[in-house]
Formats: structure tokens, C-alpha cells, sequence
């Protein structure tokens, strides 16, 4: 039965994220934890940190590492056949109808009403991980990242996969503050000033 529930999960995001990747991630995030349980807020959004920072098609990758983790080796083939092939059907069939009925306006204002839906989905997506972020790191940290990333991602060009590898970097060598102040602080017994 999970290798049923799997295919099916990615099998509609495959066939309704329109647009690529980014906007399957809000159709993953749906199915994997509010749907089937397959892991918490906190594990889909360390997934799709680290697959953005990898090269590659991020719905696929997304496929692969839920798939394996829900079900091993067969899941994850599951998954990604299941993320692949409708977009590989609905591919063959929408080209060749564009390419025959591409002109018409009915067409042309299709295909433009859709891009506002994946916009919205998108920003739902971000407000609920900053709103998380939050959570974790509070408003200032979470306000001086949202603003490193806009500077060096859009205006100076940096990667989103050199940026995401430099925070996991300073994240794994940085000094817990909590531990540093436990170690060097001596408990005061009870009837003794500091």
C-alpha cells in the first residue's frame, strides 16, 4: 500500500506542477506532510535546502530522496517514475496541440492565468518558511538572512547552492553559545553568592 500512496503523491505533482520545479515544491510539501505524514516541516524544508544546493531538476531529486526514505531503492524508482512520466505524456500531447492551436488567444490567455496560481502557491510556500524561520531563529536573524540572500543571490549573482553550502558550513563550525555558557559557568550551590 505505500508504494501505491508514493506513486500517487508524486504522480500529482507530476501531472499539476505546472511551471517546473519550483512549482511542484508546494504539491511535495502537501502530499509528503500534510497528506501522508512521511516527515515534519522541519525535515521537508532541510530536503529542499539540500536539493536546491545539488544540480539537477529539484521535483526529481525531492522524489528520489522522499522516495528512498518512505519505501528504499524500489520507492524511490517509484517516485521519480511517478514525477516523470506524466510530465513526459502531458509534454508530447501539449506541444503537439501548441504547436497546431498555439496562436489562438484562448490559448495564449490559458497558459498566462496559470502563472498567478503558481505565484500565489509560491508565496504561501515562503511565508510558512519564514514564519518557521522565525521560530528557530527569531525575527532579526531570519530579516538579516531574507536580505543577504536578495543581495548576493540577485544583485551580485551568487549561486543559491554556494549561499545554502556557506550557512550549512557556519551552521556545523560555529560555537553553540548555549554549551560555551554551560561549560564555563560553575553552578552556584544553594546559600552562596556569585
Amino acid at each position: 500500500m505505500t508504494h501505491w500512496h508514493l506513486f500517487l503523491a508524486f504522480f500529482r505533482v507530476g501531472m499539476l506542477g505546472y511551471g517546473g520545479g519550483p512549482s511542484s515544491i508546494p504539491l511535495v510539501e502537501k502530499e509528503v506532510v500534510e497528506k501522508y505524514k512521511w516527515m515534519d516541516d522541519e525535515e521537508f524544508a532541510n530536503i529542499l535546502a539540500l536539493g536546491n544546493s545539488l544540480p539537477g531538476p529539484i521535483a526529481t531529486k525531492m522524489a528520489g530522496y522522499i522516495g528512498y526514505r518512505v519505501s528504499g531503492f524500489i520507492g524511490m524508482i517509484n517516485a521519480v517514475l511517478a514525477t516523470i512520466i506524466p510530465t513526459i505524456a502531458i509534454m508530447i500531447v501539449l506541444l503537439t496541440f501548441l504547436s497546431s492551436m498555439g496562436d489562438q488567444p484562448w490559448v495564449i490567455g490559458m497558459t498566462n492565468a496559470v502563472v498567478p496560481v503558481v505565484g500565489v502557491m509560491l508565496a504561501v510556500l515562503t511565508y510558512q518558511f519564514l514564519k518557521k524561520a522565525q521560530v528557530g531563529l527569531g525575527w532579526k536573524t531570519t530579516a538579516i538572512l531574507v536580505v543577504a540572500s536578495i543581495l548576493l543571490i540577485e544583485w551580485a549573482g551568487l549561486h543559491p547552492g554556494i549561499f545554502i553550502a556557506a550557512l550549512l558550513i557556519y551552521a556545523i563550525v560555529k560555537p553553540d553559545n548555549k554549551e560555551e555558557s554551560d561549560v564555563t559557568e560553575e553552578p552556584v550551590k544553594k546559600g552562596q553568592t556569585s
